[in-house]
């Protein structure tokens, strides 16, 4: 699966005129606006080569977001949906799919990673534009850069409070109409063993920046809107204390636990190397993070639910993470289950 250079797989041409700084550059613009006491925003790409830090007064025109009760949108955003919502999928082929996985276990065989998480670009077909899926979208993480990218994300990533970090690792989804759905997936080994690496992988991340890290939470399930139906997503919580200072090396603290482990996998270094090898494109700001931090608390969130404009209409980007006991339909299925409208 050869790296490619269709402009479906990159939205470099749209980033103008938004100054997005490299990776050096960004992480050191954020310490300095956390050592500043401003309240400001941050978006941060999967590869971290792409990232916008900005005071929130100052923010591009018409970008949008929402994390939980904090908004950064008009007050009349909101619109009840009630145009025509058909979405046109053309995903990638399932035999090119079942490839790319049968290349991850031959990963996982050799030692070279134990869980790694797969995505594809899939190209849609709607009426909608970018802004109407945002207005419409009924997700507790949103994000819209116009003309860009709309994002409507269940995942947080990490929260910070009274000088706690907190990070919730989500990793397991199932149809929540099926009969026991609950009982299933808490009962799945192989959902099982994939949450405990990613549970352990980011508890290991936090290690590295915080102190006293523990599981406070293991594997509680979230109800979320799928379109016409709804999923159960498996999460767990971890926390670590923080010195009073942490606003002055937030951008240290990012640099130092990204890209999320829920959207990379175990062990992080390596198996960032074998995504790039596998799915042979670029995610762009995909799998990235964003976030406001105000006063002493700072929340973000994982960019996942992800419709991209691109040189040949939208893209809608999703994955699922990858064990040994992978089976390559189902993991197929969920890629597909993932490309909805949460509306």
């Amino acid at each position: 699966m050869p790296r490619s250079t269709d402009p479906i797989l990159s939205i470099a041409r749209y980033l103008s005129p938004m100054d997005f700084l490299n990776q050096v550059e960004g992480f050191a613009r954020l310490d300095a606006l956390g050592a500043s006491g401003a309240d400001f925003f941050f978006l941060i790409s999967y590869d971290r080569e792409r990232i916008l830090a900005a005071p929130l007064n100052e923010l591009p025109d018409g970008l949008r977001y929402r994390l939980g009760s904090w908004s950064g949108e008009p007050p009349d955003t909101d619109t009840p949906f009630s145009g025509e919502k058909d979405l046109y999928i053309e995903p990638i082929p399932y035999r090119s799919y079942a490839q790319a996985l049968e290349r991850i276990k031959e990963e996982i065989r050799r030692g070279n990673t134990y869980l790694l998480n797969l995505t594809f670009p899939s190209l849609i077909e709607t009426t909608l534009s970018l802004e109407e899926i945002y207005r419409a979208a009924d997700a507790p993480y949103k994000l819209l850069l116009p003309e860009q990218f709309v994002c409507f994300s269940p995942e947080k990533f990490i929260t910070i409070q009274k000088n706690r970090i907190y990070t919730y690792p989500m990793k397991g989804t199932i149809d929540a109409t099926l009969s026991n759905a609950a009982e299933k997936i808490l009962a799945d080994p192989k959902e099982m063993a994939e949450h405990v690496m990613i549970t352990d992988l980011m508890r290991n991340d936090l290690n590295r920046i915080s102190e006293k890290v523990r599981v406070e939470k293991f594997r509680y399930l979230d109800k979320i809107h799928a379109g016409e139906k709804e999923l159960y997503q498996v999460s767990s919580e971890i926390v670590g204390e923080l010195g009073g200072n942490w606003r002055s090396r937030i951008g240290s603290i990012l640099r130092e636990i990204t890209p999320a482990g829920s959207i990379s996998g175990t062990p992080k270094k390596k198996t960032l190397q074998i995504i790039k090898e596998v799915e042979g494109y670029d995610r762009g700001f995909y799998t990235g993070i964003f976030g406001v931090c105000k006063g002493e608390e700072l929340r973000s969130a994982v960019l996942i639910r992800f419709v991209e404009k691109s040189g040949k209409g939208l893209v809608y980007k999703s994955g699922g993470g990858i064990t040994i006991d992978s089976d390559p339909l189902s993991e197929y299925r969920e890629l597909l289950e993932k490309i909805y409208f949460p509306f």
